[in-house]
């Protein structure tokens, strides 16, 4: 088969048996077809998808020329190096050319969480009684008090939370359910929410779903507007431009960390696949820990 038959059966894969997202997905079909597309350019394009490592190397010179990032080239590596096992695996190759390559650790950045006067400041710049005021209350509440992602506000429906048990279900990444508390402020904000907006807005532009955050029309809202809404409570608080709504995932890992949850604890709230994903925040929470010394013992 063609390199792009290969491909196409690879997707198939990562979609139906690795359950992938259909965003992670799109990443690794990206990195593939520019890497063929090169080796095309380049006139090495090989007619059996045969690779040798002298190619590999040749195509990481090619990305550090044209400026990529370090994690970036990294990402694209990594989406060949699946592929090209994907493909010994099923017989196609005889060797991964990708397993060979080792690249530098790449640098590991801090998340960025809120402290809790800005946390405050977030909440007092959100308020108010109009009705889009008590959407945007609640939508802050529930990243607050649950740390789901944007993705996974989007896909929330009103049957997956559960007011008398204070538990959400929540979809995250590569189709995998997972279910968390919900805090008491979050539940009164929905409850809010609901009477006063959600309800009144859909009535009155005739709209049906089950999702729980709704556009000013009565939609279901969408990952831009989630983020369109952050911006404007920045912009009315007179809070810093670098903050974004995955801070908030950030800052509950945080809270929890600092305020004793272990770490297997908070990969299975984040709905980590892996602890190393999680471990990052205990990093934030070191650092946390030695800033506090410094300010606080005399002799730092």
């Amino acid at each position: 088969m063609s390199e792009t038959a290969w491909l196409s059966v690879f997707v198939n894969y990562l979609a139906n048996e690795k359950n992938y997202s259909p965003l992670t997905i799109r990443g690794y079909e990206k990195d593939i077809r520019r890497f063929f597309q090169y080796l095309e350019e380049s006139g090495s394009l090989p007619a059996d998808l045969t690779l040798d490592y002298l190619d590999v190397r040749s195509y990481l010179s090619w990305l550090y020329d044209q400026k990529y990032a370090r994690n970036s080239i990294g990402r694209k590596i990594s989406s060949l190096r699946s592929f090209y096992q994907f493909l010994l695996k099923n017989g196609a190759v005889k060797e991964n050319p990708f397993s060979y390559l080792h690249l530098h650790k790449k640098a590991q950045r801090l998340p960025h969480f809120f402290y809790e006067d800005e946390m405050e400041a977030l909440f007092e710049a959100a308020r108010g009684e109009a009705p889009l005021d008590l959407r945007n209350c609640a939508l802050l509440e529930t990243f607050y008090a649950t740390g789901l992602r944007v993705s996974e506000a989007v896909a929330l429906k009103v049957g997956e939370i559960d007011f008398e048990t204070g538990i959400v279900l929540l979809h995250g990444k590569g189709q995998k359910d997972r279910y968390v508390p919900i805090g008491g402020f979050a539940l009164d904000a929905l409850e809010v929410y609901f009477d006063k907006c959600r309800t009144p807005l859909m009535a009155k532009y005739q709209k049906e779903h089950p999702f729980v955050f709704v556009s000013r029309w009565g939609d279901a809202i969408t990952a831009r507007g989630i983020r369109y809404v952050f911006q404007k409570i920045i912009e009315r608080g007179s809070l810093s431009k670098d903050l974004h709504p995955h801070m908030l995932r950030h800052t509950f890992a945080t809270v929890m960390l600092d305020n004793g949850a272990d770490l297997r604890t908070v990969q299975e709230l984040l709905g980590h696949a892996s602890l190393s994903s999680t471990q990052i925040y205990t990093h934030v929470t070191t650092k946390k820990m030695q800033e506090n010394y410094r300010h606080f013992f005399p002799r730092a």
